[in-house]
């Protein structure tokens, strides 16, 4: 097992430098329809306190969510290529 989560290494580190650039570039795209102005930066004093929660709450939501399709893909892919999933769950998470 230890020997597959190391072969996944390389293509974890590939998947997670392509879901950040991927949920960024969703993320601008669904703020533009938004709000024309950049989001506001927690602790910058722009936008109003509504405006700022929206924006890192949505910003979060589609980057977990890009995150967990692009890694759900990559797991795929290594399991079609190899036969075995790189991340099997633990016996102990199973029975929660």
């Amino acid at each position: 097992m230890a020997l597959i989560r190391l072969l996944y290494k390389p293509l974890g580190l590939v998947a997670g430098i392509l879901s950040r650039r991927i949920g960024v570039a969703v993320f601008r795209s669904l703020w533009s329809g938004i709000d024309e102005a950049p989001p506001p930066v927690p602790g910058s004093g722009q936008g109003s306190t509504a405006k700022t929660i929206a924006g890192q709450a949505l910003r979060a939501g589609v980057m977990a969510g890009v995150a967990a399709g692009v890694d759900r893909t990559f797991a795929r892919a290594f399991h079609h290529l190899i036969g075995a999933w790189p991340k099997a769950p633990n016996r102990s998470e199973e029975r929660d």
